[in-house]
């Protein structure tokens, strides 16, 4: 569609080498990057959610990264406005955005149209509403519901658990009540072309990427800052903490479990929100994807910068 602002988006599963090439790729292109992560979001959580780290932000221009407190609830619908104000500045500046991350759900909300399944899910989000309901009760988990979308609850019977559970996700996510979501189909977007660039290796190496990740994450201070924000009264209760690691290391920090099995824990989990990426993102189009285990350095960046700018002329991939 001529005439609408043109970007790059690098996706792909975590510990594939999203922020490595992203660098690289910003400052050939002289663009920003905004990021699309539904943690990165947070301040104070900074080693569990792999954020840039300052020499890198110094490098290149991040946006999206240390917009709310761990204590507030950081909807899909904030993210939009956000990231589309970032765009519009970083444009302003006839710089190029490119949008890396691995929050499928926040590519969606941003740029609609682009997948045709369902609302997505946030695994924390679905998680810390699931330990909400086993300690109050189908009943309490419906009034909540009632109290913030007055229309699915009387839509949704008392017992459905896992519809009301459903419902108030999406309430979490979006800012907005399911019943006004479904209705309206999401009318919140950036009008733009979009050009995926996929990042994948294979799945031995994944696996192995992230728990390397995760060890070094431990040694490099993932207790202690997990630790520290328990002590500030951040704790479970806010979606913040029921990201990956954070709750297995909180779990661990309230005598309920080993470091040992904490760190196991979040490989584990990790490596299956990494499938779940997979899954997401190969609904992506256009996307163009590189197998990263085969192919890495300057040949594959060369490649890469080819594709952005056979797209940015109206060419196809």
């Amino acid at each position: 569609m001529p005439g609408l602002p043109f970007l790059v988006a690098i996706i792909g599963p975590t510990a594939v080498g999203k922020t490595e090439l992203s660098l690289s790729l910003a400052e050939r292109l002289g663009a920003e990057i905004i990021s699309v992560d539904s943690r990165q979001v947070y301040r104070k959580l900074d080693i569990g959610t792999a954020k840039a780290t300052e020499e890198e932000r110094a490098r290149v221009p991040h946006h999206l990264i240390d917009v709310a407190d761990p204590v507030e609830r950081f909807s899909a619908s904030r993210f939009v406005e956000l990231s589309t104000r970032a765009i519009e500045e970083i444009l302003a500046r006839r710089k190029s955005v490119l949008l890396v991350g691995g929050t499928p759900f926040y590519y969606r909300a941003l740029l609609c149209g682009t997948l045709t399944e369902d609302l997505g899910s946030d695994p924390g989000i679905r998680a810390h509403l699931e330990k909400i309901l086993a300690r109050e009760g189908k009943a309490a988990m419906h009034e909540r519901l009632r109290s913030v979308d007055e229309d699915s609850a009387r839509r949704i019977h008392p017992n459905d658990a896992v519809r009301i559970v459903r419902a108030l996700e999406i309430h979490t996510l979006t800012g907005r009540p399911a019943s006004e979501v479904f209705r309206t189909r999401s009318p919140l977007c950036y009008p733009a072309r979009v050009l995926y660039i996929g990042l994948s290796r294979s799945r031995e190496e994944i696996r192995k990427r992230i728990a390397d990740r995760a060890l070094v994450q431990f040694e490099e201070g993932f207790p202690e800052e997990v630790a520290s924000l328990l002590e500030e009264g951040i704790d479970e209760r806010y979606p913040s903490m029921q990201g990956l690691g954070y709750r297995e290391l909180a779990a661990f920090h309230r005598g309920r479990i080993s470091l040992e099995s904490a760190l196991e824990g979040y490989i584990t989990a990790t490596r299956a929100f990494a499938r779940r990426q997979m899954t997401w993102f190969t609904k992506f189009e256009p996307a163009v994807w590189y197998d990263m285990t085969r192919s890495e350095g300057e040949s594959l960046q060369g490649d890469i910068l080819m594709k952005i700018e056979e797209n940015q002329r109206g060419g196809r991939s």
